[in-house]
């Protein structure tokens, strides 16, 4: 019998990256999906000759034609329906970020200790398949020395335009306390150089509304346009995050490492160079055997056939990210002193 999988929300990286990803797996089918309407479900399942369509998650997550569930919803509804799979007997691979704050992200690692029989597993941030697994070795065997500073820079002109409409990652209601792309980023920083310790952040909402795209009303922008993070990481280095939509023909969007002996600069596109102070700049190739590409869905499939861990991104590891998260967005509101 094949592994039978089940949609709930069929957004852009469903349809794009996740529906492909399965479908191209021996003995595994998409058997049924729910989205937000019956009638964009039908839409979904005509598409792709998914059999069945659900008119709730929980109807799905209920039936026991079902083994596993792919989330696709916005963040608003991942602990819901992480726990409620889990508690039904799926197996969940829930979309990133992994939840609206941390207490909701330790609820959804607690679902899944309770069942540690099932795949729990978030759809890994996917900016270093090619190059991460090589840098995070360079960093352990100490080829930069000691790691004084991090700076994590992406900068753009997107949202300059008071009439671009609002997006639902410009709303908490929907995204929580997720800003922009400071998450996805936090991940891979994990991944490379360890966890957080102290953190502090500020932004700045610059266009305090954007027209609805549904409705075409003026709505309240509640995530900032503008967000800045540094914080003090375990190995002793600090880190500084600067995030932007306000910022047009921004230069040096990327991660660099600043060493005590060389410098590490990754460039989005997974390419990167490494420059031993004093010498030339040398391009990054990845180990042989590392560069795994997207293979989320077979990773999961895998965890679920074979019983092999999650690598990424487990919901341990999503706890980790969503405690930088969380406590950013806490240091955000804090009081600030004034200068003049």
């Amino acid at each position: 019998m094949p592994l039978r999988i089940g949609l709930i929300g069929a957004g852009a990286n469903t349809r794009q990256m996740h529906i492909p990803g399965f479908r191209k797996l021996a003995g595994v089918e998409i058997a049924g999906v729910v989205n937000r309407s019956r009638e964009s479900s039908q839409r979904v399942a005509d598409e792709f000759g998914i059999p069945r369509v659900f008119d709730s998650a929980e109807a799905l997550c209920a039936d026991p034609g079902i083994d596993a569930v792919c989330i696709g919803t916005w963040p608003y509804m991942h602990r819901d329906y992480s726990v409620m799979a889990l508690e039904a007997g799926k197996h969940v691979l829930c979309e990133a970020r992994m939840a609206m704050n941390l207490e909701e992200a330790r609820e959804m690692l607690a679902a899944s200790e309770r069942h540690p029989g099932l795949v729990a597993q978030i759809v890994p941030a996917p900016f270093d398949f090619r190059l991460g697994p090589t840098i995070a070795r360079m960093v352990e065997a100490g080829e930069l020395g000691t790691i004084r500073e991090v700076v994590v820079n992406v900068l753009n002109g997107s949202g300059l335009d008071p009439r671009t409409p609002l997006h639902w990652r410009q709303r908490a209601e929907y995204s929580g306390k997720n800003v922009m792309m400071f998450g996805i980023y936090v991940e891979v920083i994990h991944r490379w150089l360890g966890d957080h310790t102290l953190i502090q952040a500020a932004g700045d909402i610059v266009i305090p509304e954007r027209p609805d795209p549904e409705t075409g009303r003026m709505e309240k922008v509640t995530v900032p346009d503008i967000w800045v993070a540094t914080a003090e990481m375990v190995n002793g280095a600090r880190i500084t995050y600067h995030f932007s939509s306000m910022a047009a023909s921004a230069e040096g969007n990327g991660i660099s490492i600043f060493g005590s002996t060389a410098t590490l600069r990754w460039k989005m596109g997974d390419t990167a160079e490494l420059i031993p102070h004093g010498q030339a700049p040398r391009t990054i190739e990845p180990n042989p055997g590392t560069d795994r590409g997207w293979r989320v869905e077979e990773d999961f499939v895998d965890s679920i056939t074979t019983g092999a861990p999650v690598r990424l991104t487990s919901f341990a590891d999503g706890v980790r990210y969503m405690a930088v998260i969380d406590r950013a967005h806490q240091a955000w509101h804090t009081t600030t002193e004034q200068v003049i």
